[in-house]
C-alpha cells in the first residue's frame, strides 16, 4: 500500500454511503480488507456520517484517494475542498497502478453476478460471497 511509504500507520475507513446500497455487507468487506492488508502499521475502522468526523475521531489529518483517471479527479477535487472547509483534513491523491486503472466496481460485480472469472480484478475473490 503505498500510503505506508508517507505514513508510519494507516487507517482504512469504510464508510456507509446514505444513497448507495453495497454489494457486501459491512461486516464482511470489512473483514476481507483486514485479511489483505495484514500489518499492525494498518487499522480497519468502519463508520456512518461524514468522513472528516471519522478522521477526526481517529486522530486523522489526511485522507488518501487513489487516482485511476481524470475523471476519478473531476470527482474528488470538489470532495477535497470541502472536507478541508468542514473538518481541516487534507486530501493527498495517490496515481492508481497502471495495471489496475481500468478496473471498475461496477464492471466486476457485473461479470461476477453472471458468475464470470473475477480473480485477475480482486484480492482472494473466494470470500468474496454476497450475504
Amino acid at each position: 500500500m503505498k500510503a505506508l511509504t508517507l505514513f508510519d500507520e494507516v487507517v482504512v475507513g469504510i464508510g456507509v454511503h446514505s444513497s448507495k446500497s453495497a454489494y457486501f455487507t459491512l461486516e464482511s468487506r470489512k473483514a476481507h480488507i483486514e485479511s489483505v492488508l495484514n500489518t499492525d502499521r494498518i487499522k480497519v475502522i468502519s463508520y456512518k456520517g461524514l468522513t472528516v468526523d471519522a478522521c477526526r475521531a481517529n486522530q486523522c489529518d489526511f485522507i488518501v484517494r487513489g487516482l485511476r483517471d481524470t475523471k476519478d479527479f473531476q470527482y474528488e477535487r470538489p470532495i477535497a475542498y470541502l472536507n478541508q472547509d468542514l473538518g481541516a483534513v487534507e486530501t493527498i491523491f495517490i496515481l492508481t497502478e497502471r495495471i489496475d486503472a481500468a478496473i471498475n466496481s461496477t464492471i466486476v460485480r457485473e461479470i461476477h453476478q453472471n458468475e464470470g472469472e473475477i480473480s485477475k480484478f480482486v484480492t482472494n475473490p473466494m470470500i468474496l460471497i454476497k450475504q
